[in-house]
């Protein structure tokens, strides 16, 4: 197998892990607040990724400037990312939070153009567009139908968070390609439990362990192992094989198979909006692997 295939393989099952991570998310935030479960989802992902630091830590050590560039990506991605997602899903309902979640390819595309790492070229605005058109037929007519404004900041959150990952996405590959996706994906996750621990120690998270059900603490230790340091390591490993766009836009899988994981979990049935959505998404997908990345530039 080549590594482009191994590349789309990765993103494409880092994403769906991604929507088996959102009902987790929603099974254990009634229980706790954001910060406290974005700062122990990244105790438990840190604790599985810092053992093999030394092993990849680079011989001539890294200068100051990589450093601190790993450190803001860091934050912004491990940090300030799950807060908001973890906040927003208590003030917005599902429907609206996936659409949220759906704009990081169309987010990272604008990024990506605006600062020049990427050609923007149809076939990518197509593929996007087709992702997202499948989002909104899925999510949409749900979302749509909600009345009132009391969801609005929840969307906004999402939609930070979005962009927060947009912009990891676009300017993290240069750091992936120099010091390699595991190290910079451990490195970068010790800064972001470091950027959550001040927040942590403000609300009061680190004079207890929390208080969970037994089903709470599961949800936490698959969002810290398998929807946390494994999830990301996959992702970090595809952006530094794949240009931006075309890895994000595996990511309009998340609410996907947040739904079929509902279905399953909850005995919901699959409808033909459910199926229609699924092809756009697809599609999306299958147009953005077709599409030429020959023009898209590297970053410094």
């Amino acid at each position: 197998m080549n590594r482009s295939f191994l590349a789309n393989l990765a993103a494409a099952t880092a994403a769906l892990s991604a929507g088996a991570s959102v009902v987790a998310t929603r099974l254990v935030i009634e229980e706790t607040e954001p910060v406290t479960l974005a700062f122990y989802r990244y105790v438990i992902a840190v604790a599985c990724m810092v053992p093999i630091l030394p092993f990849l830590w680079p011989r001539d050590g890294i200068p100051v400037r990589e450093m601190a560039k790993i450190a803001v990506l860091g934050a912004l991605f491990f940090g300030f990312f799950p807060w908001a997602f973890s906040a927003a899903l208590q003030y917005t309902t599902a429907a609206r939070g996936a659409i949220g979640l759906a704009t990081i390819p169309i987010q990272t595309l604008v990024v990506a153009t605006l600062f020049g790492k990427e050609a923007l070229t149809r076939g990518k605005m197509l593929s996007v567009g087709l992702a997202f058109t499948g989002i909104a037929v899925v999510f949409g007519p749900a979302a749509l139908t909600v009345a009132g404004t009391d969801h609005l900041p929840g969307d906004g959150l999402m939609l930070l968070g979005a962009f927060s990952a947009a912009i990891f996405s676009v300017f993290g590959r240069g750091v992936l390609g120099r010091h390699g996706p595991l190290f910079v994906t451990a490195l970068a996750m010790v800064f972001g439990l470091l950027a959550l621990f001040p927040l942590a120690v403000a609300g009061g998270a680190v004079e207890s362990w929390p208080k969970f059900t037994r089903d709470g603490w599961i949800a936490l230790l698959f969002l810290g192992t398998l929807g946390g340091a494994i999830q990301f390591s996959l992702f970090i490993w595809a952006l530094r094989w794949l240009p931006p766009t075309r890895a994000v836009v595996y990511l309009t899988l998340n609410p996907i198979s947040a739904m079929i994981l509902a279905v399953a979990i909850l005995g919901e049935t699959i409808t033909v909006t459910l199926a229609i959505g699924l092809i756009f998404v697809l599609s999306g997908i299958l147009l953005a692997n077709l599409a030429r990345t020959d023009h898209a530039k590297k970053s410094p």
